[in-house]
């Protein structure tokens, strides 16, 4: 793959990238490195997992990954005790490595072993060059609840630093990083440290058509569902007649069968019109007329999506 290929696949359903010109200065490095922090969440979902798709984009460009489970985070977010904390991470590990990230150049880092005293020397450094104001503001697409504490100031502070010590060239995150990322961009450079490249993802809508999928929320497909759960969470999604926009139904369609195909096979008796092979743009466009009923494109979806994290669920009963 040439370097413009492996740009491509980078850039590709990103909703930003600040800055671009520095990615690509950054790819013509011989070593580098990208991160990406999850807090410990109860299941892996179809929104983690286009993340760990630009994670593997980025290593097959010559990154170094590191995949940061930010168990002490969750803990300052209330998510709940570090002994709960640490059984989520370790299977929240084995779903990622379940993904395909090639292992030999994926390094899982536990935030807790981390917490060294020069950690809390150089946390306390970004905090005098920190108003509470930003960091709040900085959190307010990932704090639980509505009660502001310490904790909630402390988080984004650790996350910028978190950078820095992780040795990361690239920062990736979904949107509700952005602000913790322009944080990061801001403050590190006046402490002598180099400001990160960030790659933000798209959120995914949740199958209830919320702004994002959520495990909290009960809102998403795991990587490791059933191919009957899959099904049924599929059938009750929602997806308005006609409507492609915010469809969470058409969303799978785009970011996991037609990542890798160029058609998408509709199985359909023939008394409903009988099968079609469409690409993307051919099925927004019979789908906005109406021509293709919620349910044949929900039975195709789910049909994809089952087959598509196969290789998942076997790595998870295996290992």
């Amino acid at each position: 793959m040439d370097m413009n290929s492996k740009l491509e696949a980078i850039t590709k359903d990103t909703a930003e990238i600040i800055e671009l010109d520095e990615l690509k200065e950054l790819m013509g490095r011989d070593k580098k490195t990208a991160y990406v922090g999850f807090e410990p969440s109860g299941k892996i979902h179809l929104g983690h997992a286009l993340t760990i798709k630009k994670m593997k984009a980025l290593q097959d460009a010559g990154f170094k990954i590191k995949i940061f489970i930010a168990n002490l985070h969750a803990f300052l977010n209330g998510k709940g005790t570090m002994e709960e904390l640490k059984e989520t991470s370790d299977y929240n590990i084995k779903c990622f490595k379940a993904l395909g990230l090639n292992e030999d150049t994926t390094e899982f880092v536990l935030g807790s072993e981390r917490l060294t005293f020069d950690y809390i020397s150089q946390v306390f450094e970004i905090a005098k060059d920190t108003t509470i104001a930003r960091a709040q503001r900085s959190m307010a697409q990932i704090s639980r609840g509505e009660t502001h504490n310490v904790a909630e100031a402390l988080y984004p502070i650790m996350q910028v630093y978190d950078i820095h010590d992780l040795n990361a060239d690239v920062a990736v995150g979904g949107m509700e990083q952005r602000k913790i990322h322009m944080l990061a961009r801001e403050v590190l450079p006046k402490v002598g440290f180099q400001a990160p490249v960030c790659i933000h993802i798209p959120l995914i809508h949740g199958t209830d058509g919320s702004d994002k999928m959520s495990s909290s929320k009960g809102n998403f497909i795991a990587i490791d569902d059933e191919p009957k759960v899959i099904k049924d969470k599929v059938n009750k999604s929602f997806c308005p007649t006609g409507v492609t926009e915010d469809n969470p139904v058409i969303e799978m369609a785009h970011y996991y069968i037609f990542d890798t195909h160029e058609k998408m096979l509709i199985e359909r008796p023939e008394k409903f019109g009988g099968n079609l092979e469409v690409s993307e743009e051919e099925l927004l466009k019979i789908y906005e007329n109406e021509e293709l009923h919620p349910m044949d494109l929900k039975n195709t979806v789910s049909k994809y999506l089952i087959e598509k994290f196969e290789p998942a669920r076997e790595y998870m009963a295996n290992n």
